[in-house]
């Protein structure tokens, strides 16, 4: 049976309607396409409300099963996803009652992974990011376990309204309760702070400590702090937590982790070689209720899954520093296209006897004006559409230097920008689009605003007084809050991030979508209309910042390369 899933921004529920609701009417395939799918996504919510305790294992497999067991009484497949977290937080309580305060502590809980050192390893955080993660460590169980779910909605995998129904609380409770707990993740997040400075005061005050984080700690520690001028004096700007969360993926299943379900005859997993990982169609249905989600794993007879290998995902970059913040980028010294370009190619009919490729596309010269904000854009041409696949998946969230995704096929590709003066402000270092083999062609903007329109009295996308201005190269686009592109073959985004703090986050779409978000206007909401680029012809605009090349440094290629 087949079974297609269109990404949507509504919830991750709908995405997966035809999957679940063939799994209720007995499809097998389906029921393992949904543990599959949605395992990771439980593992982390346990993994980081239990700080990595002996008893994950055992939750995360109960939650599994029980939601298994009870898939026919989900009335509504929408809801998928906050039913299934709603089951894991249930689980995680369930555990806590039935366990006594002196079973928790020591032996078991050190026996196991610390799952805030887990997702510093696995996802390499440095800098504030990391800082957030260590912080964990520092809360009480029942704070963990609403960081477990704001976490997940400050990344955009949970809304409010699903926090509140895992939580069991109103909205309006989760709000307060969402707050102390930030409050107190702050106020964690400068003990791991103070820890890595080098106050004596600090140093004598925890000689006697076994380095256990617990709350008689905490509160010591939080003390020394309020009233030692050294350990306050945090000359690095601090970042608000919501803000680093964003882009932080979800840590992957452990290699070696193991989910054995004894389904009965509701399931029967086909047996496979151990050595076989999860295939390619298996690894995009993970990574679509995952803000990024790297594992492997072989699927063995009587419904066992073993994470088995971890492919290689993008290496991420430091986060802001004291020197970053301080000093703008140097400048990148100008590159002769001729140097840092190879001929133009497409991909070669054999390999001894390579088929160039002509120029083609329009190369942006000239700076262009926002458009009048009622001014309702031209007819968005309708290019052939195979399909575009993303070694990210269906989101690919870049956040740090270093990391990049590759897009192959034939169709429309989404680029959101997020621009953080309030992290850090100066000179930007573009993104570049390396190693094109085909077409490229920049389509359309949208997004209902540019990102230099105004968003308070003094203020723009781009930063304002109090927080300083992100500022673009010399004769670059303007960008706009998203950015649509058309790929015919193959080509690599980077994220060059030097100066300036910026992410973006890629999405494979639809000329359906681009046309839809260009024509939502200001009586809809949006401060403009959206802008449509594409004349339908190959000599359409091409992006700036692009090369059939693959210099070793992305953000050398020049700002007018021609394709």
């Amino acid at each position: 049976m087949s079974r297609e899933r269109t990404y949507v921004d509504e919830g991750a529920g709908r995405q997966w309607r035809s999957t679940i609701a063939a799994a209720q009417a007995g499809d097998r395939q389906a029921l393992d396409e949904l543990v599959e799918g949605w395992l990771p996504l439980v593992y982390n919510v346990v993994g980081r409300a239990l700080n990595g305790h002996a008893d994950v294992d055992d939750v995360v497999q109960e939650t599994m099963l029980r939601a298994v067991d009870n898939l026919g009484s989900l009335r509504d497949p929408d809801s998928f996803r906050s039913w299934l977290v709603a089951i894991a937080m249930r689980q995680i309580r369930d555990r806590a009652r039935r366990k006594q305060p002196a079973h928790l502590d020591e032996s078991a809980a050190h026996e196991a992974t610390d799952f805030a050192e887990l997702t510093v390893l696995r996802l390499q955080l440095q800098g504030q990011r990391r800082e957030v993660a260590e912080a964990v460590r520092w809360l009480d169980d029942e704070d963990r376990q609403l960081l477990s779910l704001w976490w997940l909605e400050v990344a955009g995998e949970l809304t409010r309204r699903e926090l509140a129904a895992a939580a069991g609380i109103s909205r309006q409770h989760a709000a307060v309760r969402v707050q102390r707990v930030k409050e107190r993740l702050e106020t964690a997040r400068g003990i791991v702070r103070a820890l890595d400075g080098a106050c004596p005061g600090l140093r004598e005050l925890t000689a006697r400590w076994n380095g256990r984080p617990d709350s008689v700690w905490r509160k010591r520690l939080a003390r020394h702090i309020r009233g030692c001028g050294y350990c306050g004096d945090t000359r690095e700007a601090v970042v608000p937590a919501e803000r680093l969360l964003v882009g932080i993926a979800l840590v992957p299943i452990p290699v070696g982790f193991t989910l054995s379900l004894a389904w009965g005859g509701k399931t029967a997993v086909a047996a496979t070689a151990a050595s076989v990982g999860w295939s390619a169609k298996v690894m995009a249905a993970i990574t679509q209720p995952a803000v990024a989600v790297t594992a492997g794993a072989t699927l063995v007879a009587g419904g066992a899954y073993v994470v088995t290998q971890t492919p290689q995902s993008p290496p991420r970059a430091a986060a802001p520093t004291t020197a970053s913040t301080a000093r703008p980028p140097a400048p990148t010294p100008p590159v002769s296209p001729t140097a840092t370009l190879s001929p133009p190619s497409s991909p070669a009919p054999s390999p001894s006897q390579p088929r160039k490729t002509g120029l083609y596309g329009t190369v942006v010269d000239a700076v262009d004006k926002a458009p009048d904000p009622n001014a309702e854009p031209a007819a968005l041409p309708h290019r052939r559409e195979s399909g575009v696949t993303s070694t990210w998946g269906a989101k690919a969230v870049m956040q740090h230097r270093g990391e990049k995704v590759t897009l192959s096929g034939q169709g429309y590709v989404l680029v959101r920008w997020q621009i953080s003066p309030q992290s850090r402000p100066g000179a930007l270092v573009m993104p570049t689009w390396t190693g094109l083999k085909g077409r490229l062609f920049h389509v359309a903007s949208g997004g209902g605003r540019r990102m230099d329109d105004t968003t308070g009295p003094d203020t723009t996308g781009m930063g304002g007084p109090d927080t300083g201005y992100t500022v673009l190269p010399d004769g670059t686009q303007q960008m706009w809050q998203n950015e649509y592109f058309y790929v015919d073959g193959s080509v690599t985004l980077n994220q060059n991030e030097r100066g300036a703090d910026y992410g973006v986050i890629v999405f494979p779409s639809t000329w359906e979508a681009a046309e839809k978000d260009v024509r939502t206007g200001p009586d809809q909401g949006a401060i403009r209309y959206g802008q449509v680029r594409d004349n339908g012809k190959d000599t359409a605009p091409v992006p700036q910042y692009v090369t059939r090349g693959t210099p070793a440094d992305p953000a050398t290629v020049p700002q007018r390369s021609r394709v």
